[in-house]
């Protein structure tokens, strides 16, 4: 196997109704690898006819699917799992060809994607209800739970196989079938995935993906048939917010996992070199292209000079290249445009007054989307690339004097997904618990994502909660049964 080379065997159909088949249209999509700008293969293109027919596969299992015992599900559920472990290097592989991040965070990838199956199994014999008295006496009250049905799932490209299992985990523990649009720029993982789905025993049209470069024609006229129950969407703000509309006139159910910006506050009291250390994880993850990426680190004016240093000294260190290289610690971002952004929120706080402490300009003479490992200073607190996701390897500073300041400076986004602190007095990091706007909060650490946790956030970073025991219900609808008193005579 060549060095760019995908696993033998790794499908490049659509799969609908537990069948690989081309698209309808005979139209494909190339796959690009970022760290060379080479193509890797040819994937199907769904068309709108391919959308309908696995939305109508989807349908066709749902009763027999939500009629399998809760075990059943579980155990399928595990087998999975199995698999995803046995094949994880298979799987890093194609994360890292099309997508770009180093083999030893590809693999990192599996084990917390592969977790949400083995999780759901679990859970999916633990949906509940309840029996009990009314409080008058007079009857009583039955209240169980049932799938919400037919789902689509429409996941983004930066982590290709843990979007996809944090969304079809929950849903087949819950009884649900479901329909998949993954991003066009990484669909192997999410194809090689329902492979393993298939062996695991899935049923065939319970679980169908449909790769396909026109994404709103598509998904469009599926979130308008009143057959489909569920829309979950991972993605930007502005397209969950289109969807949002879109499911309107279906009151379709929805989740949305959107934008972040967050906050890495570092007080005066923090230990700074782990501090850093948290920064390196909660920055350069995914080399920066993730939602709960640290886009604005604050620091206390005590330390900031502390801080500024040994963080820009340990961003120097990370070596940027080809994910496949055992060295590289930092992969390309994931296309052109992406990179264009990053480079021009860096220019635009430049010129705005801010200081490049490290990096700040992509390579001129390499192959691929490579940006830099970035650090600015002295960035003023209107600079955009305070306010928009930077998606990028881009760690702007700012300091702040106290904790009031160091407070609405992290609350001042429209966004609240996650916030990051470091300080050792715990009376604060009760009150930043209390204070913060955000869904999510990681004290004195730089990772919060934990399948057994609920992930989600508030204001405009979007609605519902994946993984925890939260996640499950979101595929659930809520029935309440009045029952007569059965002592009355």
């Amino acid at each position: 196997m060549s060095a760019a080379q995908l696993p033998e065997g790794t499908p490049t159909q659509l799969l609908i109704g537990g069948e690989w088949r081309d698209a309808s249209s005979g139209s494909t999509i190339t796959v690009v690898n970022p760290a060379t700008g080479a193509a890797l293969a040819s994937v199907a293109d769904a068309s709108v006819a391919d959308g309908a027919a696995a939305l109508d596969a989807a349908v066709a299992a749902q009763e027999s699917w939500a009629a399998k015992p809760p075990r059943e599900r579980g155990e399928i559920l595990r087998r999975a799992w199995e698999l995803t472990i046995a094949r994880r290097d298979e799987l890093a592989r194609i994360i890292t060809l099309e997508m770009g991040k180093p083999l030893a965070e590809s693999l990192g990838e599996v084990a917390y994607g592969a977790e949400f199956l083995r999780w759901f199994s679990e859970e999916a014999v633990r949906i509940d209800g309840r029996y009990t008295l009314s409080p008058d006496g007079r009857s009583r009250l039955l209240v169980l739970h049932r799938p919400v049905g037919p789902s689509l799932f429409i996941t983004p490209w930066n982590f290709p196989l843990a979007m996809a299992t944090r969304k079809i985990a929950p849903a087949l523990a819950a009884g649900c079938t479901s329909v998949l649009k993954p991003a066009s720029q990484t669909p192997l993982t999410a194809l090689a995935f329902a492979a393993i789905l298939l062996e695991a025993g899935v049923p065939a049209g319970v679980v169908n993906v449909i790769p396909t470069s026109q994404a709103g024609a598509v998904t469009g006229p599926l979130i308008t048939d009143d057959r489909l129950r569920k829309l979950s969407f991972t993605g930007s703000t502005p397209t969950g917010k289109r969807l949002i509309r879109d499911s309107a006139d279906q009151v379709l159910r929805v989740s949305m996992e959107l934008g972040g910006n967050a906050p890495f506050i570092v007080f005066e009291d923090a230990d700074v070199d782990a501090a850093v250390e948290g920064a390196l994880v909660a920055k350069l993850r995914n080399g920066g292209e993730a939602c709960v990426a640290a886009n604005r680190m604050l620091v206390h004016e005590r330390v900031a000079e502390e801080f500024s240093r040994k963080l820009i000294a340990r961003m120097a260190g990370y070596v940027q290249g080809d994910g496949l290289d055992a060295e590289v610690t930092i992969g390309p971002l994931i296309d052109e445009a992406t990179r264009a952004k990053v480079s021009g929120l860096v220019d635009e706080a430049v010129s705005e007054g801010a200081t490049i402490a490290l990096g700040g300009a992509a390579p001129a003479d390499t192959a691929g989307y490579f940006y830099p490992p970035t650090v600015l200073t002295g960035v003023p607190q209107h600079a955009r690339i305070l306010s928009e996701e930077i998606f990028g390897p881009v760690a702007p500073i700012v300091t702040f004097a106290d904790e009031s300041e160091a407070i609405r400076l992290a609350n001042a986004s429209e966004y609240g997904l996650v916030a990051f602190a470091y300080t050792r007095d715990l009376n604060r990091a009760l009150r930043l618990a209390e204070r913060l706007e955000t869904g999510m909060f990681g004290l004195n650490t730089g990772l919060v994502s934990n399948p057994a946790a609920p992930f989600g956030g508030v204001k405009q970073s979007g609605l519902g909660r994946e993984g925890g025991a939260e996640g499950i219900c979101e595929f659930l609808e809520t029935v309440y049964v009045g029952i007569a008193d059965p002592l009355a005579s």
